[in-house]
C-alpha cells in the first residue's frame, strides 16, 4: 500500500508544525488523528473483511517512522493505535463484530500490564483493576487491558488480554511528563464489570500463534507472532524520532556559527564525525528492523511458521534498534550547542521523546538480550513477549 505511505509523507509538514501544540495539549490533536485516518493509515493492519487493507507490515512500520520523524508523540500514538486492529483480528469473530460492526474506523487503546484481576463466571469474567500508560486513549472507544485470571484458590491460572467498550471504563487524566508529553497516556479504571469470554485472548494462544481470529482472518498477516508485531510498533517510533532529530540537526548545523570559534559548525571535523556516527546508527537500527520483519512475513506468506531463532532475533534487534537510535539522538544533541536547550526546538523534543520511549517495558534491553543469549547457550526460554 505505497499510496498510504505516500499520503502519510505528504502530511509531515503539518504534523511537524503541530508538534508543539501536541505537547501543550498533552494529547495528539483530533485534527491530526483525522488526517491520518483519511490516509488509510489506521487500516493498514486491519482485516479486509472489516474494511481493512491487510497490508505488508513494512508499509505500516515505514509510515510510523515517517510520522515519528515529524512529531514523536503523534508517531507513538499512531503506532500503538494502528497496531491494535491487527490484534483484534486475532480475537473471536464476535469480538471483531462488536467493535467494527457499526463503524470500521473504531479505534482501540491499550495497557497490557497484568494489573487486572479476573474471576471466572458463567459466560466470561468479572473484571477490575487500574492501568497506566494507555496512549491515545482519548481517541479510542475500546481498550485492551492485561489481566490475570484467578483460580478457585485465588492464584493466577492464565494471563489474558481483555477487550472492553468505553462504557465499562473510566479515563483518569494523569499524564504530565518530561517526554512523549503529547501521547495522552492516561490511566484506565475498571470497577467490577462483566467481560464475555469471547472478548478475551490468552497470551498462551498468542505465543503459539494459534488464535481464534485466524479462523476468519486467514491471511498470512495474522500468523505473525504477537510479540514481534507489537515490539516493533514500539521500536519503530523511536527510530523515527532519531530520524527526525537527525534531519533537524543537519539543517540547523548547516547554518550555525560557533561563537566561541568564529567558524561555521558544518566545517568542524568533530561535528562531521558525530553526524556520520549518528547516521550510521540510525541506518543500522532500521535496516535490521526491516530485514527481520520482512523475513518473518515471507515465512508466513509461504505458509510457514516464523522460526524460533528468528523470533529471538526480532526481539534482540528490536531493543538494539532502540538503543542505537537513542545513542544517535544523544550524539546529535551534544553536537547542537547551548541553543538546543531552548524550549520549542525540535532537537530537545526528540531527545526527550526518545528517552521516554526507551522506558517502555518492551524496550528493556537487558531482558531481551539475556533471553537471546540464554537460547543461544542451549537453555530453555519461556517469556510471554517472545
Amino acid at each position: 500500500m505505497s499510496e498510504v505511505v505516500d499520503a502519510v509523507r505528504e502530511l509531515l509538514p503539518v504534523l511537524r508544525e503541530r508538534a508543539q501544540e501536541t505537547e501543550d495539549l498533552r494529547k495528539v490533536p483530533a485534527e491530526s488523528i483525522e488526517s491520518l485516518r483519511q490516509t488509510g493509515f489506521f487500516r493498514l493492519l486491519q482485516p479486509a473483511r472489516h474494511g481493512g487493507l491487510e497490508s505488508d507490515p513494512l508499509d505500516f512500520y515505514r509510515s510510523v517512522r515517517l510520522i515519528s520523524s515529524a512529531c514523536g508523540s503523534t508517531g507513538w500514538v499512531s503506532s500503538v493505535l494502528g497496531c491494535h486492529p491487527w490484534q483484534l483480528g486475532l480475537f473471536p469473530a464476535q469480538a471483531q463484530q462488536d467493535v467494527w460492526g457499526e463503524d470500521q474506523d473504531t479505534r482501540i487503546s491499550s495497557s497490557y500490564a497484568p494489573m487486572g484481576r479476573a474471576t471466572p463466571v458463567d459466560g466470561g469474567f468479572r473484571f477490575s483493576g487500574r492501568w497506566s500508560f494507555s496512549s491515545g486513549c482519548d481517541h479510542a472507544s475500546w481498550v485492551f487491558l492485561g489481566g490475570l485470571v484467578l483460580g478457585d484458590d485465588g492464584n493466577p491460572v492464565d494471563f489474558r488480554t481483555f477487550l472492553l467498550p468505553i462504557s465499562d471504563y473510566k479515563i483518569e487524566d494523569v499524564w504530565d511528563t518530561v517526554g512523549l508529553r503529547g501521547t495522552g497516556s492516561n490511566d484506565i479504571l475498571v470497577d467490577d464489570v462483566f467481560v464475555p469470554e469471547y472478548r478475551t485472548l490468552s497470551f498462551m494462544d498468542t505465543g503459539k500463534c494459534v488464535c481464534p481470529g485466524q479462523e476468519v482472518n486467514t491471511g498470512p498477516l495474522y500468523k505473525l507472532p504477537f510479540a514481534s508485531v507489537f515490539s516493533y510498533s514500539i521500536a519503530a517510533p523511536v527510530v523515527g524520532m532519531a530520524t527526525g532529530a537527525y534531519e533537524s540537526h543537519v539543517s540547523y548545523m548547516q547554518e550555525r556559527v560557533r561563537a566561541s570559534y568564529g567558524n561555521k559548525a558544518a566545517e568542524d571535523p568533530y561535528s562531521q564525525v558525530r553526524v556520520a556516527e549518528a547516521a550510521s546508527d540510525i541506518d543500522a537500527a532500521w535496516l535490521q528492523l526491516e530485514h527481520n520483519i520482512g523475513t518473518a512475513y515471507k515465512h508466513v506468506v509461504a505458509g510457514e511458521k516464523v522460526p524460533f531463532d528468528l523470533r529471538m532475533r526480532i526481539r534482540r534487534d528490536q531493543v538494539k534498534a532502540t538503543s542505537r537510535a537513542i545513542g544517535a539522538v544523544d550524539r546529535l544533541f551534544e553536537n547542537s550547542g547551548g541553543k538546543a536547550l531552548n524550549a520549542g526546538t525540535p532537537i530537545q523534543r526528540f531527545w526527550r521523546d526518545a528517552h521516554a520511549g526507551r522506558v517502555h517495558a518492551i524496550n528493556d534491553p537487558e531482558r531481551a538480550l539475556a533471553m537471546y543469549g540464554k537460547a543461544e547457550l542451549g537453555l530453555k526460554v519461556q517469556d510471554a513477549w517472545l
